[in-house]
């Protein structure tokens, strides 16, 4: 296990929405026999809402303030010894402040998906406000991808196994 890891024994997915981060996740804190937690659903403890209603009823910014509490809470409980894998928004590591804070504090490991994976798994959700126009959200996917790349880790998704996945998470030269 790398020096980092060990001190701070946090792993962070990173991805756009419905690249698969909280499924694979789960698993993969299962195999390591860490904590999961999924960021997003942080949120929706904290507020006592759903995403899209947070979104809907307060906007994207105040959305951004309370992910920024929920990321900044879980990275304590690392810090305190606490092993965990942690399931980013699609949106979390967008930012410099937050992307440097998670590579400070752990590893990052962005799972590239596709946009047409990701886009299929998204078709008919109305829990995704960002991606309710077609347009938009195929932009901003690229848009994001600039973001991403500065993960210190790449996982191609080239399969819907997320074993396929963790087994490659697994192989990266951090454990």
């Amino acid at each position: 296990m790398i020096l980092k890891l060990k001190r701070t024994p946090g792993l962070y997915l990173v991805g756009f929405m419905a690249s698969g981060k909280t499924t694979i996740g789960r698993l993969l804190a299962d195999e390591l026999g860490w904590d999961f937690a999924d960021l997003d659903e942080d949120i929706v403890a904290a507020q006592g809402a759903e995403i899209v209603e947070i979104f809907d009823n307060f906007g994207e910014e105040e959305f951004r303030k309370t992910e920024h509490t929920a990321i900044r809470k879980r990275v304590g409980q690392i810090e305190r010894g606490k092993p965990m894998v942690v399931a980013l928004g699609g949106g979390t590591f967008v930012t410099d402040v937050i992307q440097q804070f998670l590579i400070e504090n752990g590893v990052t490991v962005w799972l590239d998906c596709p946009f047409e994976r990701v886009s299929s798994r998204i078709q008919g959700s109305s829990q995704r406000p960002l991606a309710r126009d077609p347009e938009k959200f195929k932009q901003l996917y690229h848009d994001r991808r600039s973001s991403y790349e500065k993960a210190e880790y790449r996982i191609e998704i080239q399969s819907d196994d997320p074993a396929v996945v963790v087994a490659a998470i697994l192989k990266l030269p951090v454990f």
